[in-house]
């Protein structure tokens, strides 16, 4: 089906790249418009951890399951060039310099005596995980295949058709791209188009990660533990074991400022470090490998804690999909096909965005 939209797409994280693959396959002509790389900041250096049902009982439960479904069918669809597997997740604690009682690891030999597994929180069948990097350069090439257009390209501002509705973007190299419509899909620099469009506030919360080369040392495995330092303070590092030999660990976070260029980012110092002594303390597979990423990226977040999905009140032929936190690579495919359907439909068939509505909140007055 060709419908003819050409619709351009700010932004190309898992989100940008999710609603071209939909859009494309619906016979449109997406436009995606990226200033740095694809899947260059959170897209690319997450954890691209999966949960079918860790959502229930919030807004974001039915965007969640039809979700965890669609990636387990682009994998399939696609070929699965981004190491969609499923996982057994864990939950478990530890304290630093503190021996576990006797078989607290329940056989896991990757796992140091430290560690007191505290429960299973996740099955096969409801957890799962993906290389995010390349969950969202696959998907781009996907589109592309399909049509879709990548263009390099800093936006600094909206064309207007004649009723005001909007018709394309301005470039800084003062080229346009004209479109039938504009989606805002930049992460926590989303809050950058508030100069151009009524949006509610985009904030980002930094966080710190580290990939370690392990071979087959770690199976198939995701672990989310409190552990204590000597100080007293307390961490919740998150461990996976990724399809192609590496092991993804974040657990320092913090609220710095975000830099306007996404590859000035550099972490926190004495950050890394401490993750990286806290990874080596609790498992025996980390403590030798090789660390090849040191990497630190900006998940977007909003006031109330839910993604702004929908069309942007009062303006015409502009929509927004962005602040998804820490559940963004989760609910990249969901969000693709449910704006792929309120572009060129009207509605949603599969979820309803009535909580991710932009006009819940106040526009944000800082950057007008």
């Amino acid at each position: 089906m060709d419908n003819g939209k050409r619709i351009v797409i700010c932004g190309g994280g898992a989100i940008g790249a999710a609603i071209a693959w939909f859009l494309s396959r619906r016979g449109a002509r997406p436009v995606v418009v990226e200033r740095h790389e694809v899947g260059g900041a959170a897209s690319g250096k997450s954890g691209g951890f999966l949960a079918l049902d860790w959502c229930r009982g919030s807004a974001l439960d039915r965007l969640a399951r039809r979700s965890f479904a669609l990636h387990a069918e682009l994998a399939q669809e696609l070929g699965n060039p981004w190491g969609y597997r499923p996982l057994t997740t864990f939950a478990g604690d530890a304290r630093e310099g503190r021996r576990a009682h006797a078989n607290s690891r329940a056989g896991r030999p990757w796992l140091s005596p430290d560690v007191t597994l505290t429960g299973q929180i996740g099955t096969p069948q409801t957890t799962a995980l993906v290389e995010p990097r390349a969950f969202t350069t696959g998907l781009m090439r996907a589109a592309e295949a399909n049509g879709a257009e990548l263009r390099r390209g800093t936006v600094t501002g909206l064309l207007r058709g004649a009723s005001g509705a909007v018709a394309g973007v301005t470039l800084k190299d003062g080229e346009t791209c004209e479109g039938d419509g504009v989606v805002i899909a930049m992460g926590p620099w989303s809050i950058l188009a508030s100069r151009w469009l009524p949006l509610p506030a985009v904030y980002g919360f930094k966080g710190h990660s580290l990939v370690f080369r392990t071979g087959d040392a770690v199976p198939a495995e995701a672990l989310f533990l409190e552990y204590e330092e000597a100080s007293g303070e307390t961490l919740t590092p998150e461990i996976f074991a990724r399809a192609d030999g590496t092991v993804w660990a974040c657990a320092v976070s913090s609220t710095a400022s975000l830099p306007l260029d996404p590859a000035d980012i550099t972490g926190d110092d004495g950050a890394h470090d401490r993750l990286e002594a806290l990874c080596r303390a609790v498992s025996p597979a980390l403590a030798t490998a090789p660390i090849v990423a040191h990497q630190a990226c900006f998940r977007p977040v909003t006031e109330d804690g839910l993604p702004l999905i929908g069309a942007i009140p009062g303006i015409g032929n502009a929509w927004v999909a962005t602040g998804h936190s820490v559940w963004g690579m989760l609910n990249a495919p969901a969000t693709g096909e449910a704006m792929a359907e309120l572009i060129l439909d009207g509605a949603t068939s599969h979820v309803p965005l009535r909580h991710f509505d932009p006009a819940r909140m106040q526009p944000f007055p800082g950057l007008r």
